[in-house]
This record gives structure tokens, C-alpha cells and sequence, in this order.
């Protein structure tokens, strides 16, 4: 009887099914997945955009693009994209930070010069923001109250 010699050199490409591969392939999935959330919102800031240069609106195209991911977000499709996009970001949130903190480093003198007028306007901004929060949902609160 004649033996068969079979070349086993292919096996390598081959991917074996293990524990490290699966998480490998979670890992995989959920980046994309994350990649698709930011399409979205790129996609919608880029629409919110158009809309406001298109029909001439006062205000940002951000804003318009913003109201258009709140109707989106009504369909699973753009919620969880979008949603392992939000954490993506918020678990690198203090690189956001590093542009911010060089700017301030590179204009210092105006930071010295401007300082307490900077530091007003922020207590102030931060209070007034605080402070229509707080009456939005004040007013949000009484209305459930009423019909509940």
C-alpha cells in the first residue's frame, strides 16, 4: 500500500477557535461597531450643516445636526452605534483635555492678563447653566406631577 504524504505547512493560516480569539473577535466587533456610531454622527453633524448653510439659519449647523440625532436615536440601528461610540469617548475622555491644557499653556500671558475677567465669566456661565437647568426641570417635574 502506497502512504500519502500530506503537507500540513497551510495550517497556519488556519485560525484556531480559542479563548483569546473570541475576545479578540468581541473586541473587534465592538470597535466597529463603535466606528459606525461616529460615521453617524459625523454624518448627521455633516447634514446639520448642509440644512443650516442650505436655508440660511441663524444658528449652528451642530445644533441642527444635534436635533437630528435626538429623532434618530429613536431606532436601535443609530442607538447602538452611537451609544458604543459615547463609550469609546467617555473612556478616553482626559485625552480630550491635552489640546485644551496646551492652548492654555501656549497663551499664558493672556491667561495672566485676563485672569479674573476669565474666571468671572466661567463662575458666571456655570451658575446661569445651572440655573436654567434646574427651572427646565422644575418645570418638567410639574407637568408630570399634574397628569400623575
Amino acid at each position: 500500500m502506497h502512504q500519502r504524504h500530506i503537507s500540513y505547512k497551510f495550517l497556519h493560516i488556519i485560525p484556531s477557535y480559542s479563548v483569546q480569539n473570541a475576545q479578540t473577535s468581541t473586541t473587534w466587533k465592538k470597535n466597529m461597531l463603535a466606528l459606525r456610531g461616529l460615521a453617524y454622527l459625523l454624518l448627521l453633524q455633516a447634514l446639520g450643516e448642509g440644512i443650516t448653510h442650505g436655508l440660511a439659519l441663524p444658528f449652528p449647523g451642530p445644533v441642527v445636526g444635534l436635533v437630528l440625532l435626538l429623532i434618530a436615536l429613536r431606532w436601535a440601528w443609530v442607538r447602538e452605534p452611537v451609544a458604543a461610540t459615547a463609550e469609546l469617548l467617555l473612556a478616553h475622555l482626559s485625552l480630550l483635555f491635552v489640546p485644551v491644557g496646551v492652548g492654555v499653556i501656549t497663551h499664558l500671558h493672556l491667561v495672566s492678563q485676563y485672569g479674573l475677567q476669565l474666571l468671572a465669566v466661567i463662575v458666571m456661565s456655570t451658575w446661569v447653566g445651572l440655573a436654567v437647568t434646574a427651572l427646565v426641570l422644575r418645570s418638567l417635574l410639574g407637568k408630570g406631577d399634574a397628569h400623575g
